[in-house]
């Protein structure tokens, strides 16, 4: 079995929980998103991250605003809206959940 693919697909899961916890903090442009991420070990690409945030976006969790740059464009700087605060609230208790069963079971074991 392959590890490195095993511990992708562990990120992968929990990838989208990630994003919504930084944006709880304050709102980021995504490349903001991507270097908290890295710092982290959760490795992800640009190409990973915009089709997250769209998604997100479309389901309510997400709201975005465009604000000048003085490097360049105009950068779209993304927020939690209500839902998505309430949302992530139902996967912090879930997540907590997990990591409880998880450890039960390593330490039972």
């Amino acid at each position: 079995m392959d590890m490195e693919n095993t511990k992708a697909q562990m990120r992968k899961g929990i990838l989208e929980y990630c994003i919504l916890s930084i944006l709880s903090r304050n709102s980021c442009y995504a490349s903001d998103i991507i270097r908290e991420l890295k710092e982290a070990a959760v490795i992800v690409v640009e190409g990973t991250l915009y089709p997250l945030l769209t998604r997100q976006k479309n389901a309510g969790l997400l709201s975005y605003r465009w604000e000048e740059s003085q490097q360049g464009p105009p950068r779209k700087y993304y927020e939690l809206t209500e839902t998505g605060k309430i949302y992530l609230a139902g996967l912090d208790r879930s997540w907590t959940e997990l990591v409880e069963a998880v450890n039960k079971i390593r330490t039972e074991c």
